[in-house]
């Protein structure tokens, strides 16, 4: 749990994993965020193929990995995760979690008028169902990270 924890918080891409109606499947980098380990948040423009995929099927399959460690050590959290345009009644707390983030690495700050209405992003949010890291033997084993 300690292991993923450290590499949610020391990443600041995750790859979405997302399947069109059809079950085509796209995956997509996106910048994040996180409550507390069981919700994954980012900004996305709502035409992009992934949010398009999203709205066709809400599961996604997210991978938060370090690539740039040497051959054979790397770590990754896998998360099994549904995901959804932030409504109006979460946008505001959500947003929050968005720019704290935002904000601490030199970002600017966000506010619910920025993913509303006529703004070009929508916020989007990805509930996790279950986390996983890798085993030593390279299995997948479930982890309580929140």
């Amino acid at each position: 749990a300690r292991l993923a924890r450290t590499i949610v918080d020391a990443n600041a891409y995750m790859t979405l994993a997302t399947a069109d109606a059809a079950g085509d499947p796209w995956a997509s980098p996106v910048w994040f965020a996180h409550d507390r380990y069981a919700r994954y948040v980012w900004v996305s423009r709502p035409e992009a193929r992934h949010s398009h995929n999203i709205a066709d099927r809400g599961n996604v399959g997210i991978v938060i990995f370090d690539s740039t460690v040497p051959i054979g050590t790397g770590q990754g959290v896998y998360i099994d995760a549904t995901a959804t345009v932030a409504d109006a009644a979460d946008a505001g707390g959500t947003i929050s979690v968005f720019s704290a983030r935002s904000e601490s690495t030199g970002g600017h700050r966000w506010h619910a008028p920025d993913v509303e209405g006529e703004s070009t992003f929508r916020l989007y949010v990805a509930t996790a169902r279950a986390h996983y890291v890798l085993a030593p033997d390279d299995r997948r084993i479930p982890v309580e990270i929140g």
